[in-house]
């Protein structure tokens, strides 16, 4: 006998039942979180769900928006997205064999300011303009010390002839202070941008905080941290002493208050278990949180939430540091050096040589 002739279908049906079975086993895509849910351009986000994973070794692809970001990862209940230039906040998606994943909103830093130099924080005046420094390499002049950058991202040049300007905090009294890490003086900037010198012979001064009686704080990248006391006259500095003294090793190179009034310092080293220190306000030094890369700007919330341009477990970008020295990443990016807080929940965020704004639904701890 013989065996009976299978049925012969054409070739294009048999590739439509394929695709119809393909499709049957393999279900959509779910995104559960996104962590963090906000990043710079070049930065990471982590997406935590289900039905992740390659399809036939083609990688799911993924939308910020409408702009196509790249995944550099993808298992059964994670992916890792890179966030591409020229992307704005917008839904995060997941697409993977015709079907698109449900939506997740992330916010992403866009653009504010460019060909800067900041090596701190960016510093927000009451009317929410932003100043920036241009402070170049140490004994370096450049053109331009410090910009200003207005609301609606329109960069001016502020202040010239301030050699190697680095840390930028708002005084009580409206004005706008700096440091000058090549001379070891803090200048005093009026709104018009015509500065006078505040207090000399600081080291190399680097951060700098006012706390809420006025006086003025000045980090030495020699660990010394010194205590300016407000003068008898507006616009004078008085009694300059030695506050606290750090490790010789330990730059105090960023200086940021919270409201209960200690002061936090970090310095930029090669350590990955790189230490925040808190002061108080008899100058007791304690470690607050270890376990940072190249720890540097700080900012806090008004929650006392601390959020620190950093690594954490390899990952770079600004780290949020709870009361209880939780940390966790809040924002993914690179070659970030500070942050500052705006107003409706926003934020500068400073790098090597840029500043980028960015949405985060975050009130910041007033500074002036």
């Amino acid at each position: 006998m013989h065996s009976p002739t299978p049925p012969v279908y054409a070739k294009s049906s048999m590739t439509t039942l394929r695709s119809l079975l393909h499709h049957d086993t393999h279900p959509l895509p779910h995104l559960d979180s996104a962590s963090p849910s906000a990043a710079m351009p070049g930065g990471q986000i982590d997406v935590l769900g289900a039905n992740l994973e390659p399809i036939a070794a083609h990688i799911p692809q993924a939308t910020i928006g409408d702009t196509p970001s790249p995944v550099t990862l993808s298992r059964p209940t994670r992916a890792t997205v890179t966030v591409p230039e020229g992307a704005i906040s917008g839904d995060l998606v997941l697409h993977r064999n015709g079907h698109e994943s449900n939506h997740l909103p992330v916010s992403i830093a866009v653009p504010m300011a460019e060909n800067l130099h900041p090596v701190a924080n960016p510093a927000v005046d009451a009317d929410g303009n932003v100043y920036a420094t241009l402070s170049g390499q140490r004994g370096q002049s450049t053109p331009v010390s410090i910009f200003k950058i207005q609301r609606d991202f329109q960069i001016t040049p502020f202040v010239r002839e301030i050699l190697n300007a680095t840390g930028l905090a708002f005084g009580p009294d409206g004005n706008l202070y700096v440091s000058s890490r090549a001379e070891g003086t803090v200048y005093r900037i009026t709104a018009e941008g015509t500065f006078t010198t505040y207090a000399e012979g600081l080291g190399i001064a680097t951060g700098i905080a006012f706390d809420h009686e006025g006086s003025l704080y000045v980090g030495d990248r020699s660990g010394t941290i010194f205590k300016i006391a407000p003068g008898s006259t507006p616009g004078a500095s008085g009694e300059t002493f030695v506050f606290a003294t750090l490790e010789p090793s330990v730059a105090a190179y960023h200086l940021a208050f919270n409201n209960a009034g200690t002061l936090f310092v970090t310095g930029p080293t090669t350590s990955s278990n790189q230490a925040i220190h808190a002061i108080d306000h008899a100058g007791n030094i304690s470690v607050f949180y270890r376990g940072l890369g190249r720890a540097q700007g700080m900012a806090f919330d008004i929650d006392g939430n601390l959020y620190v341009a950093a690594s954490l477990h390899g990952q770079r970008g600004i780290v949020r540091i709870t009361p209880a020295a939780e940390a966790t990443l809040a924002i993914s990016g690179n070659n970030l050096v500070g942050l500052t807080f705006l107003e409706d929940g926003n934020a500068a965020l400073a790098t090597r040589d840029a500043l980028y704004h960015i949405a985060l639904d975050i009130e910041g701890r007033p500074l002036i």
